[in-house]
């Protein structure tokens, strides 16, 4: 399998964002693009931009939000858009309960290919660098592939709850001190 990158996106990326987002909405899934800075909510690629961009810098992120950094991942071999990933760089009391620090999402053509194990891998590298290393991830009690992909990754789980919608779901932490 190939390796992945994870980078920050530009406008340059537009395209394969937006052909990324495509393959969500004809497989009637745009609902479930977890990780994407909410781009399933923007028409507009440069408004998007703009709001990653707001939210990745203290000074700038909305008080009533934490500051995050977007990255899409991908494929070396061929510059395919494989996924994205969202690393929240502290908590609030909503993150704490449901959502975590990392939110991730891989393109449903991609999946079941362990890209989304190596793409946590490389959030967590990122993690290091933001000097969080203690990171929580949560997932739907029956998005089993979410919950091995965690678990690959050092996560232990520590609590189940209900959401808002009555949907049980999983809290995990991974511990990057005691992780290589």
């Amino acid at each position: 399998m190939s390796e992945l990158m994870l980078k920050i996106p530009t406008i340059k990326d537009k395209k394969i964002i937006e052909d990324f987002k495509e393959e969500f909405i004809v497989n009637n899934e745009i609902d479930n693009m977890f990780g994407c800075g909410s781009l399933n909510k923007f028409d507009n690629f440069e408004m998007w931009l703009e709001k990653i961009e707001k939210f990745s810098n203290v000074k700038t992120c909305p008080s009533d939000r934490v500051p995050a950094t977007q990255f899409i991942s991908i494929r070396i071999s061929d510059g395919k858009m494989i996924g994205m990933v969202n690393i929240r760089h502290n908590l609030n009391e909503q993150l704490l309960l449901h959502g975590g620090h990392i939110g991730d999402c891989v393109r449903p053509s991609e999946r079941g290919k362990g890209y989304g194990t190596i793409q946590i891998s490389l959030a967590l590298n990122e993690c290091k660098k933001l000097n969080i290393n203690k990171i929580l991830m949560t997932c739907d009690k029956d998005n089993i592939a979410s919950a091995k992909t965690i678990q690959k990754n050092g996560g232990i789980l520590q609590d189940e709850h209900i959401s808002e919608n009555g949907i049980p779901f999983q809290r995990y932490w991974i511990d990057l001190n005691n992780n290589n």
